[in-house]
């Protein structure tokens, strides 16, 4: 008898709870392998249509046809609006297009379904950086490091901003 639905979601939540564990590991040297599992799981729907929609528009993009992807990522958002991986991918192609509005309101959506999202918080740190909202860019870089002490652009954002931000080193 296959697994309920509740329960398959229960599995897949403990799977990403352990995982988040090991990468919050600042010692695991394995910890690209581990992000690497994470981002695998979020781009798993849970239907096989859906995650379709997810392969045509991850390819759209790898081909910078960026609407192409809108109109396969609209589609997602729209018939699974809880998948956040979906928001994800529309807010990286907003921001890819440098609407920066639009990819940070995904953005929030994003956080609301997966509060872990390390890669969403990088963006938003970036895109925080880039508008010239240094405190909140700092934040947000700061609550990626506390998901994912490893992450490279993170970690060169804080140093970068903490000083400019809170007049100190950090």
């Amino acid at each position: 008898m296959p697994a309920l639905p509740e329960a398959r979601e229960a599995a897949r939540q403990a799977q990403l709870d352990a995982l988040f564990d090991q990468l919050a590991d600042e010692t695991n040297p394995n910890w690209e392998l581990v992000q690497a599992q994470i981002f695998r799981q979020w781009r798993q729907s849970g239907s096989a249509s859906m995650d379709l929609l997810m392969n045509r528009a991850l390819a759209a993009i790898e081909e910078d046809d960026y609407d192409t992807a809108l109109v396969f990522l609209n589609d997602l958002v729209r018939l699974a609006p809880d998948f956040a991986e979906a928001w994800n991918q529309r807010a990286t192609v907003h921001f890819l297009r440098r609407d920066y509005g639009r990819s940070v309101a995904d953005i929030e959506r994003v956080l609301s379904l997966e509060p872990r999202h390390f890669g969403a918080l990088s963006g938003l740190g970036i895109i925080m950086d880039r508008l010239g909202n240094e405190a909140a860019a700092l934040k947000a870089f700061r609550r990626v490091l506390e998901i994912n002490p490893q992450m490279p652009g993170a970690r060169e954002g804080v140093k970068r901003l903490a000083p400019e931000v809170e007049g100190r080193p950090i």
